[in-house]
């Protein structure tokens, strides 16, 4: 009788149609195999069965049973495969006998506390799949053909370090479960892997990416110390000055990042050339201090004090920034007037329409630029500032901040901010403090 060439074929961009590692596994065979030598057998469940055929190896696929029993699309599919040796593990010597075409069959030995580990290493392609799949199991299958397995549970941005490296280093990716709408626009970011300063996709999300984050910053304008300490030096030395701030406020394990916070528009107390009441600065005063903060790995959020003008409009302005992945945008509402009226006379206000143009802008820049995930900051001291606060929108291209920026004593601060947290849409945002170094007494600390 004449050899059988039974060398598996090129699995080229072959992908299963059901990511469940025993339908995958028997799809795999039918693609690959004409026939076997050599097959192996285990329960999906049983991991450590798998593991056991892993580690012995295998010259031919890897099939696995759904249920407890071998099921009836396996044995058809051994029966075509006509092997001359059956490995099995974890499954009954009487189940082989009697089901299977008449073979030399090896029982292996399992190691009940054999895990089943992920495979790590680099791949050329790679699947995701829902992790309330069998991934281990499915790994071990999609092994034979040199496809690495990523489980995915929730937001793609989130996925541990070693799981985004593999997904950025793969040459093909494919989504094998549904994961809805935006897992498209996620899986370029985390394939682009251009991390947050710290570290990570997501702004605050600890999740499996990591600790948590957060911004220690100063505030201010380049060319003043007027408006703020930010003001008092240089870009570089205000990076030191922040990390010598932020010391304390990593105790709880976040992860800590030296902030600018720019006002880009400044509130003017004379009308400017187009009768806003804001005076714009200009990107080449600004650029240096986005340059100093991209090199020593620290963020940036751009503030605008619109005066009669409108919030989209002045963030226009800074567009070429605000596409780079260490720039956010911050929004102060005590600075946009109506018509007629003057700083200082009322503390402006803004209707949630108004933001919610800036958050659809701002998340499409996030979205066509394969961005990781950016700030949005609204300031607010007073409910006045902010209507229809519940209608701002909160994507998850943007990581939506509401900052409470009230000055005064500690007692005054704490009502002010039991107030504005204590609104019933306040889960939906996440929140800022703000300490004035000359009018808060005694200022909050760590």
């Amino acid at each position: 009788m004449p050899l059988r060439d039974c060398s598996p074929r090129e699995s080229g961009s072959f992908v299963v149609s059901d990511p469940s590692p025993a339908p995958a596994s028997i799809e795999m065979s039918q693609a690959l195999y004409v026939c076997a030598h050599e097959v192996g057998l285990a329960l999906a469940s049983d991991h450590s069965a798998i593991a056991a055929l892993v580690t012995r190896g295998l010259h031919g696929p890897l099939l696995l049973s759904a249920g407890s029993e071998l099921s009836a699309v396996l044995v058809d599919e051994v029966r075509r495969l006509h092997p001359e040796r059956i490995v099995a593990a974890g499954i009954d010597e009487g189940l082989v006998g009697n089901r299977l075409p008449a073979s030399e069959v090896e029982h292996l030995a399992v190691d009940e506390a054999a895990v089943l580990l992920p495979e790590r290493a680099s791949f050329e392609r790679v699947w995701l799949v829902d992790a309330a799949q069998q991934v281990e199991a499915l790994a071990a299958v999609a092994r034979q053909i040199g496809v690495g397995v990523v489980p995915v549970a929730g937001d793609l941005r989130g996925l541990a370090p070693w799981a985004r490296e593999a997904i950025s280093g793969a040459s093909e990716v494919e989504l094998l479960s549904e994961f809805g709408e935006d897992a498209r626009w996620q899986l370029d970011v985390v394939r682009r892997n251009d991390e947050l300063p710290g570290g990570g996709l997501l702004m605050f999300e600890p999740g499996t990416a990591g600790p948590g984050r957060r911004l220690v910053a100063a505030y201010g304008h380049p060319s003043t110390s007027v408006l703020g300490v930010l003001g008092e030096q240089s870009a570089e030395e205000g990076i030191e000055r922040l990390r010598s701030i932020a010391e304390g406020y990593g105790a709880d394990g976040s992860i800590v990042v030296p902030t600018f916070e720019i006002i880009a528009t400044v509130a003017s107390a004379s009308p400017s050339a187009d009768g806003d009441y804001s005076g714009v600065t200009a990107r080449d005063v600004i650029r240096p201090w986005v340059e100093a903060a991209a090199a020593n790995g620290a963020y940036v959020v751009l503030d605008l004090q619109p005066g009669r003008s409108d919030f989209l409009s002045q963030a226009r302005i800074y567009e070429e920034f605000l596409r780079q992945p260490h720039v956010g945008l911050a929004l102060d509402p005590e600075w946009r007037l109506k018509p007629h009226q003057f700083h200082l006379a009322q503390i402006g206000t803004v209707d949630a329409a108004e933001i919610n143009e800036v958050v659809e802008w701002l998340a499409s820049i996030v979205r066509d630029d394969a961005l990781p995930q950016k700030l949005l900051v609204v300031h607010q001291f007073r409910f006045s500032m902010i209507t229809n606060r519940d209608q701002i929108a909160t994507p998850p291209e943007l990581a939506v901040l509401i900052q409470m920026d009230g000055q005064g004593t500690l007692t005054a601060k704490h009502d002010t901010w039991n107030a504005l947290t204590g609104k019933q849409d306040a889960d939906r945002f996440y929140w800022g403090w703000k300490n004035f170094y000359d009018e808060d007494s005694p200022m909050a600390t760590p």
